[in-house]
């Protein structure tokens, strides 16, 4: 006979710098039971199929794959969002990106652009948020398009529409008022791409180039072609990169150019608006 306290004591995930959290994730999701269930009923005897599964989802874990990809969700804004391994995982970090797009635009009808929307977290966190927004989310990978489109249903954002497209290919001659984008923008010889749960996830969302840079390059240069006159740019990128573009974006034209920092301290987004 097992119960739920003596599961919780004995897992271990080593290598994880999120141990413990990883570890009730796991068992509250091979129990169908809320993460508060272990701790208000840690007495409640696990049935063996329920700990075969846990013990399942321990090996994939301890195998370095992300309690993301395993249970097959994660959280974002205030969603709660289906991931699957052909997209990144969102991160808190993104967060940045709709905290500035709804500090930057005022609550009026207005035509958003979210390049690269993987899951869809921010483009659907937008449309949450901002009704009266109307949405367009773009993805160059069919299962990405699908997936976000799954979201989008589950969440019922009907302001929100998901294309297939590589970066602004399915939008010409269309203009928007905020274009946002977490594109890749690691160094494709970057150490972290071999470490971590980052191991797990497609190179294509992750990797630009030999600099980290080229898609950003791309989304800067072609953005003045699809902003309306005093329209937003906000981009992620890499901790060290906010030079580089905060440069690109004075190079093509941009203006009021900053970054803002994560709460590691870093400069992890930076926007310009298009002049009037």
């Amino acid at each position: 006979m097992t119960i739920i306290a003596s599961l919780l004591r004995d897992a271990q995930l080593p290598d994880s710098p999120t141990e413990r959290l990883d570890v009730e994730l796991l068992l509250a999701a091979a129990l169908g039971k809320s993460r508060s269930y272990l701790h208000t009923w840690p007495e409640r005897i696990v049935s063996s199929e329920a700990a075969e599964t846990f013990a399942g989802y321990l090996a994939r874990r301890r195998a370095g794959e992300p309690v993301a990809y395993i249970l097959g969700q994660q959280g974002f804004w205030k969603l709660d969002l289906e991931v699957a391994p052909h997209t990144l995982i969102p991160r808190p970090e993104t967060e940045l990106l709709v905290e500035a797009a709804l500090e930057l635009l005022p609550m009026r009808p207005a035509r958003v652009l979210d390049l690269g929307t993987g899951t869809g977290a921010i483009a659907l966190a937008l449309a949450s948020e901002c009704p009266a927004w109307q949405v367009t989310a773009l993805d160059r990978v069919p299962e990405a398009v699908a997936l976000a489109e799954r979201n989008r249903d589950r969440l019922g954002l009907a302001n929100a529409q998901v294309r297939l497209s590589h970066w602004y290919d399915a939008v010409a001659g269309e203009r928007f008022d905020l274009i946002l984008s977490n594109p890749p923008y690691i160094a494709a010889d970057d150490p972290h791409l071999v470490a971590g749960d980052v191991r797990f996830e497609p190179s294509s969302a992750l990797v630009a180039g030999q600099d980290g840079l080229d898609d950003l390059r791309v989304i800067i240069a072609q953005a003045p072609d699809h902003l309306s006159a005093g329209g937003w740019l906000l981009l992620e990128h890499g901790y060290d990169q906010a030079s580089a573009v905060r440069e690109l974006l004075t190079r093509h034209g941009f203006i009021d150019v900053a970054s803002r920092l994560d709460l590691a301290g870093h400069e992890r987004i930076s926007m310009g608006r298009l002049p009037c």
